[in-house]
């Protein structure tokens, strides 16, 4: 979503020098949690106990979303005598991992039905995330809950015949690579999709869509029966940083950690860490009540192939199992300062995309939503995710960046924070992702001047926003 535009426009502007500097001491941010009311989050696992001792173990994860409870589970995995805790503030998947649209991605958001530079590496990174893909399937198999798991592929609709065209270039390189895309053209898309205002699409056959609340909840299980340790209601407060670190929970109680494993994602700024390299931006989705069966005939999505749109601020859509809709994304919101509570425009941003939904199917007029939710998901500024280490004693571990491909690639770099936290990363030495940080973002007020920059000049350019 946040693209160089974005970086040129707030770095333009931090040439200001001395007030990017000391902003953050004048405007100190500030924590709000919201509470997680979206469909998904009716499928959480009840919440554990909070932290009521002090600790000292090997690990210690801060997040129990999707990247804290799978690097958790792979890191105790590992090394099965090792004592990993993990501290949620809330409730396992409270965040952006049951938060989101569901889809289940190949590739990252800067690669995805894109034409790249090397195809070779593209193939290699494809391969890896429908690997992982598999391996989710697995994990729920094995915690013997039923996530909701279909692999039918997913859509990328063309919202002009410019981009149908740009989709044949993708597909003549990514053929050549092995990578198995298909371009569908109009007929075909609307056959598959009973709607016809797309001029066609690109076909992911390895992609697809998963319940993100079974999701947490399988990842939670299968971490648990490893032998992790999960406290919920149990927000870190303070880390004081050394060869072992020292955190401080708002309930008083210390854990002592000899590695520090950063899940937090867009709230990551909140505890000092990776605020100029990532952004929290609000995100909106909404889902109807299940159709009937003549509101399902009348719509004819007969493939039930989840699908996204070409815009940069790209609208996504599933089917789930019980037939309700649910669509997300669109214009997003970022808050002054990385802030967290939801935005006073966020009754606009319901509207909107329910004015997307009845563009795209005109048989759903008068359907409304059952339930509409928001929440922060974290944007790099070059749309690429980031995974590594951090701190003067190499014992800081995070992954970030996950632009719209969280659902699949937090669970894949937790096996990647695993692997470097027990001395074996170097088999990830190839993947670009591993120990960089995304481009700079400053401080205020040119954090927000230079993002709003962007996302306006990114309306003005996107084909068909409402």
């Amino acid at each position: 979503m946040l693209t160089s535009a974005a970086a040129a426009g707030a770095a333009s502007l931090a040439a200001a020098g001395g007030v990017n500097v000391v902003s953050p001491l004048v405007l100190p941010e500030t924590l709000t949690f919201e509470e997680n009311h979206s469909f998904w989050s009716r499928a959480l696992p009840s919440p554990n106990p909070s932290l009521a001792e002090d600790l000292a173990v090997d690990v210690a994860v801060i997040g129990g979303g999707l990247t804290g409870l799978s690097a958790s589970y792979y890191l105790q995995n590992k090394r099965p005598l090792r004592s990993v805790v993990l501290l949620e503030a809330q409730r396992c998947g409270s965040g952006a991992s049951a938060r989101n649209g569901g889809m289940l991605l190949t590739l990252t958001e800067d690669r995805y039905m894109q034409s790249g530079s090397d195809f070779a590496l593209d193939k290699r990174i494809y391969d890896l995330t429908s690997g992982n893909i598999r391996a989710l399937r697995g994990i729920a198999v094995a915690a013997n809950i039923d996530c909701d798991i279909e692999t039918r592929g997913a859509l990328q609709v063309c919202n002009t015949p410019e981009q149908f065209l740009e989709g044949r270039e993708y597909l003549a390189k990514a053929r050549q690579s092995g990578i198995p895309a298909e371009l569908w053209d109009r007929h075909k898309t609307a056959q598959a999709l009973g709607t016809d205002v797309y001029a066609g699409a690109l076909f992911d056959p390895s992609s697809g869509q998963v319940h993100p609340g079974k999701l947490v909840a399988a990842l939670k299980a299968a971490a648990e029966s490893a032998g992790v340790r999960i406290c919920e209601g149990s927000e870190v407060r303070h880390i004081a940083e050394g060869p072992t670190h020292r955190l401080t929970t708002s309930a008083g109680f210390t854990v002592k950690a000899k590695t520090l494993v950063l899940a937090t994602n867009a709230f990551s700024s909140k505890l000092g860490y990776l605020r100029s390299a990532i952004c929290p931006v609000f995100d909106y989705v909404g889902i109807t009540a299940p159709l009937s069966d003549a509101q399902l005939s009348a719509l004819e999505w007969k493939s039930r192939i989840p699908f996204n749109d070409s815009r940069v601020e790209t609208y996504y859509l599933g089917l789930t199992s019980d037939n309700r809709i649910h669509i997300g994304g669109g214009p997003v919101d970022y808050c002054f300062n990385n802030g967290t509570a939801e935005p006073a425009s966020a009754q606009q941003g319901y509207q909107r995309i329910h004015q997307e939904l009845l563009r795209i199917f005109p048989a759903l007029q008068g359907v409304p939503f059952e339930t509409t939710w928001s929440g922060v998901v974290d944007m790099s500024l070059d749309q690429s995710p980031a995974v590594g280490v951090l701190g003067k004693y190499h014992n800081i571990l995070y992954g970030i960046g996950f632009s719209g491909h969280g659902v699949n690639l937090t669970s894949l770099f937790g096996r990647i924070i695993a692997d470097l936290a027990t001395g074996s990363g170097e088999q990830w030495a190839w993947l670009p992702f591993v120990n960089r940080l995304p481009p700079y973002i400053p401080n205020e007020p040119f954090r927000w001047l230079g993002i709003e920059s962007a996302l306006r000049y990114y309306r003005l350019r996107d084909p068909n926003t409402p």
